[in-house]
């Protein structure tokens, strides 16, 4: 495929949407009933950020710590266009951490 192909084309069905770390010591990190369809590509959740507004299954532990270990949310194979649509949410948050920042200094 040319690269102006994958311009006319939903991110879903490109190359750069999906991707699979099998080699992985933790593959797949959290449970799930179809590892075919498990997507490493946000190893990492960018969502984590938004704390509770991220929408996923997580909960926090008695100390206080966000865990997302029930959240398949990144990790499905239709994640990326849902996961890319959230950034102008994650920029408004560094944002404000950055004007809270700046307040203190």
């Amino acid at each position: 495929m040319a690269h102006s192909e994958a311009f006319y084309k939903k991110p879903e069905e490109c190359h750069y949407s999906f991707f699979q770390h099998k080699e992985c010591e933790f593959f797949p990190c959290h449970k799930t009933d179809h590892p075919e369809d498990f997507n490493c590509l946000f190893c990492y959740c960018p969502l984590f950020a938004l704390g509770k507004k991220c929408k996923g299954n997580f909960r926090y532990t008695e100390n206080g710590v966000k865990d997302c270990s029930n959240c398949l949310i990144p990790h499905t194979r239709k994640s990326y266009s849902y996961i890319i649509s959230r950034f102008p949410e994650l920029m408004e948050v560094a944002k404000e951490q950055d004007r809270a920042e700046d307040e203190k200094a």
